[in-house]
This record gives C-alpha cells, sequence and structure tokens, in this order.
C-alpha cells in the first residue's frame, strides 16, 4: 500500500511539472558552470595555480578611497586572464559580503533584467551562495526585472568572474544578474533599486562584466577601443550608451556597464580609473587585418573624495592658488573671446584642476546678475570647463544681451565648483545654503545652486517650489511627487572680490 501512495504522488509531481514547469527550488538550486574546461580549467588545482600566477604578476596602479565596482572583461582565461587580474588584486582580501555580478547575454535573446534569486553558483573552487535577501530586493519592483533561467543556461559572462572572485575574497554571497537588450531608462531603473537595496552599506562589490570591440580588423578595435575608453575615463554613461546605439562604440556588456556607471555616481562614487587595456591580436601576436580580434579593459570606480583638506591647510576641493587660476582662466578666456571670436588656448598640469569636475561660472555687473551658466556633470577638466563656462555666461545666456569688451572691466567673476550628484530618496536629506538641488521629471528639470537659499533666505519648502516651477517647469508641489527625481550636490563658491 506504501508503494502504491508513493507511486501515486510521484505521479502527481510529475503531472504537476509537466503543467506547472519544475519549481525553481527543486530543479535549480546549485548552478553547475557552462564552460569549465574550455574557458578556463575544470581541474581545481589547475585553475587555482593559474589565477595565482595571474594575480602574483599582476601590478596595478594603487587607488584612493573604497573601491565600488571592477569592470573585468570575460573571455578565456589565456586571452583576458591577466588584464583581469589587474582589478582582482585591487581588492584581494577586502571585507565584502556581497558581489554583485553584472553581466551581458550572449546566447539568449529577451528584453529587460533577469536576476538569480536564490541557490548556489558552482565552480570548481567550491560553491558560492546567492544572497537571496539582495536579490528579492531587486524582484517584483518593475516588470522590466524578473528572474528567467534561460537568460543563465549558457551564459559564460558571469560565470568567468567567480574562480577570481573565489581566490581574491572570502565569507560573501553573490548577486548574479544578466542583462538582455535594455533602454537607458532600465538601466537607470536597476540603478535605482540596486542603490536602493545597497542602502548604505560599504560591504557591496559590483563587478561589471564585458569585454570590448569585436572586429576582424586590428586597426579598428585599437581605434574604438580608445574612444570607448575616453568615455568610460569621464564615467559619461549618456553618452556611452548613445555612442552603442550609433553604432560608434561597442561593448558585449554595455549595459551592464552603463549601469554601474549610473549606480556609481549616484551613490557619489566620481573618480574611475583604467588599470589596463590589451586585446585578443596583442596577447597572440596576430595583430593583421582579418583575423578576429577582441579587446579587453580592467577599470576601477573608486571613491577618491571630492573634497578634503589640501596641502595649503584649505577645506574644500581647491587651494588657494588654484582657485586663483581659474579666476584668471576665466577672466582672460572672456577677453580673449570677446576681443577675437575664439577660444584661449591654455594647458594645465595641476592634477586637480585636470580632474573632470562640474562648474558654474556667474557674472555680476553693479551687484546685480549678468550672466550664469554651468555644466552640472564634469564632462572635461575643470580648467577647460571655466574656460567654457565663462565664455558662454558672457555671451551665451538667453537672459541677457551678450557681454561687450567695454562692460567687462566692471564684471565680478564667481566660479562654483561641483561636487558629483547623489540621488536621494527624501527632500530631508537636503541641508539648505549646503546642497544645491536638481530637479528631474521626464524632460523637465531645473536647478539651483547651494547660495540660493542664503540669497533668497527661502524656506526648504519656498526653495524647492521655486525650483519646481520656475526653473523646471513643473507644477509647484511636484517634489512631493515620488516620480520626480531630486539630486543633490555641493559646491565649493569663490569670487573675484576674495583676492
Amino acid at each position: 500500500m506504501k508503494i502504491i501512495h508513493l507511486l501515486l504522488i510521484t505521479t502527481v509531481i510529475f503531472a504537476l511539472y509537466s503543467v506547472l514547469g519544475t519549481p525553481y527550488s527543486l530543479a535549480q538550486d546549485i548552478k553547475h558552470p557552462n564552460v569549465a574546461g574550455s574557458f578556463y580549467p575544470d581541474d581545481r588545482v589547475e585553475l587555482s595555480q593559474m589565477i595565482d600566477s595571474f594575480l602574483s604578476t599582476a601590478n596595478p596602479a594603487s587607488v584612493k578611497g573604497d573601491i565600488l565596482a571592477l569592470i573585468s572583461p570575460h573571455a578565456g582565461y589565456p586571452y583576458s586572464g591577466k588584464t583581469a587580474a589587474l582589478g582582482y588584486k585591487l581588492i584581494q582580501n577586502k571585507p565584502y559580503r556581497t558581489v554583485i555580478v553584472l553581466g551581458p547575454s550572449h546566447y539568449y535573446g529577451f528584453i529587460g533584467v533577469s536576476v538569480y534569486p536564490e541557490g548556489i553558483f558552482h565552480t570548481p573552487l567550491g560553491d558560492l551562495e546567492i544572497d537571496r535577501e539582495f536579490s528579492q530586493r531587486l524582484l517584483n519592483k518593475d516588470k522590466e526585472i524578473f528572474f528567467d533561467p534561460q537568460a543563465f543556461s549558457k551564459e559564460h559572462s558571469l560565470e568567468v568572474q567567480l574562480p577570481f572572485l573565489q581566490k581574491t575574497l572570502s565569507n560573501f554571497k553573490i548577486v548574479p544578474i544578466v542583462m538582455g537588450d535594455c533602454s537607458f531608462s532600465t538601466c537607470q531603473k536597476l540603478a535605482d533599486l540596486l542603490k536602493e537595496a545597497i542602502a548604505n552599506r560599504s560591504d557591496v562589490l559590483v563587478i561589471a562584466s564585458s569585454d570590448m570591440c569585436h572586429s576582424y580588423d586590428y586597426q579598428e578595435v585599437e581605434r574604438m577601443d580608445q574612444l570607448t575608453i575616453s568615455y568610460l575615463k569621464k564615467m559619461d554613461s549618456q553618452g556611452l550608451y548613445n555612442g552603442f546605439r550609433e553604432n560608434k562604440l561597442q561593448m558585449c556588456g554595455m549595459f551592464p556597464v552603463v549601469t554601474t556607471l549610473i549606480l556609481a555616481r549616484e551613490l557619489g562614487h566620481n573618480k574611475l580609473q583604467v588599470l589596463g587595456y590589451t586585446n585578443s591580436g596583442e596577447v597572440t601576436g596576430k595583430k593583421i587585418k582579418g583575423f578576429w580580434t577582441v579587446g579587453y579593459t580592467s577599470c576601477v570606480i573608486d571613491a577618491s573624495p571630492a573634497f578634503s583638506v589640501n596641502k595649503e591647510g584649505d577645506e574644500g576641493m581647491l587651494n588657494k592658488s588654484q582657485r586663483k587660476k581659474l579666476m584668471e582662466i576665466a577672466r582672460k578666456s572672456i577677453e580673449n573671446y570677446l576681443k577675437t571670436g575664439k577660444k584661449l588656448e591654455v594647458q594645465e598640469a595641476d592634477p586637480v584642476l585636470t580632474k573632470d569636475l562640474g562648474a558654474f561660472v556667474t557674472l555680476h555687473e553693479h551687484g546685480e546678475l549678468r550672466g550664469c551658466i554651468g555644466n552640472l556633470i564634469g564632462n572635461e577638466p575643470l580648467y577647460l570647463a571655466v574656460r567654457d563656462m565663462a565664455i558662454e555666461s558672457a555671451v551665451g545666456d538667453p537672459r541677457f544681451t551678450p557681454l561687450k569688451l567695454n562692460e567687462l572691466a566692471n564684471i565680478e567673476i564667481e566660479i562654483s565648483v561641483l561636487s558629483p550628484m547623489k540621488k536621494i530618496s527624501s527632500p530631508d536629506e537636503i541641508k539648505l545654503g549646503t546642497h544645491g538641488v536638481l530637479i528631474r521629471r521626464g524632460f523637465n528639470s531645473g536647478v539651483y545652486l547651494p547660495q540660493v537659499a542664503t540669497e533668497t533666505g527661502w524656506s526648504k519648502e519656498e526653495f524647492l517650489s521655486s525650483l519646481c516651477a520656475h526653473k523646471a517647469g513643473l507644477a509647484a508641489d511636484a517634489w512631493k511627487d515620488k516620480t520626480t527625481d531630486i539630486y543633490i550636490f555641493t559646491a565649493e563658491v569663490f569670487s573675484e572680490k576674495d583676492y
């Protein structure tokens, strides 16, 4: 009788499987490797020795601040292992407890993002547990972010990162994410969810898995990859995404990288450092047209502090001589443009002035505003941003007629150097007089610099209502709506009267 009951139960279970599909908890508790024995050795000892060899010869440049993310290649280890080791060497023995691994889908076409919810990923070096609690915070929040096991069934982009993690970290869990075809807004949504799940934790690492250009032309790979790297160095997620869609740039992990850049900016990490670059032509010596070539780069995103105490003892990004230099560049740039119609040719080697930072230049004439133009995001070296914004403030502010040369003597210049933007979840995080604020909903946006609150004496509600109504073209109370994005930043403000 017991045997009959057991057979009956088994029959019912198999019938349910045929109708509902195999339950995740039974069928996918352990995810076995797809490319062990091809991309990397399937023998535990051989694999361990290979990674040890890569790490022992890796000599990456040092970085400042806590490392948030790595961009790491995912080709076969003989091709990209040495490049990948540059990033992994920097995180060796760090106390990360959750590692988010973002990779592209090579074999399964789908739209959106697939997050593995729970279970084990197995490699020849052992088992890695999925951070179930973290994964669940990402799922069931948006229809474009879900779990589809087919996205993982053959994929290698995540898998090749895992043995490196096992050799460099201990006591951590993983969050495996495969991205299909994604819009920029989907990348933004995923970044927002990751930020919310990370919260104030400092023990979370992000790995964006990506190879670079693929071509039968070695020169094309070199040329396109250098262009891509220029966008990476600026952490220009939108420019990178647009270049990819316009076929100007190529990364097979473009969506994971774009998401990582957005997330990094919103968490206050503002510096990407390229640790190394190579390609399969360099590795094999076959640098010829007609031979398949793939590019590989290793990058790190760290939290280099934007504001600190500098060598002269001044609190802030800039010391007195650097501020004075920027003032000289601003005034000479306006004068040169009004005389010649051309931008001032200027070069700077100061490592602070060559950082990519946002800046505003404000002009006052007899105490009245005469022009104010700026760039919120650092897309070029600071000294060039000041040069360009000074010219725009003089001749490009649509609220005023272009400045004339004979007016320049009466102009007082003020410069605001901006920290990276940080997206906030509540207006309670805004400190009037300290934070500038950017409001954005859809295509509408507006910004107030920190000094606006000081100059007007507004309350926080008056400040935000004016920003929405008069700068962003939204309803005055739009800042109370959860669909409105609010970003804060700080600014180091100085003017000619200070010198």
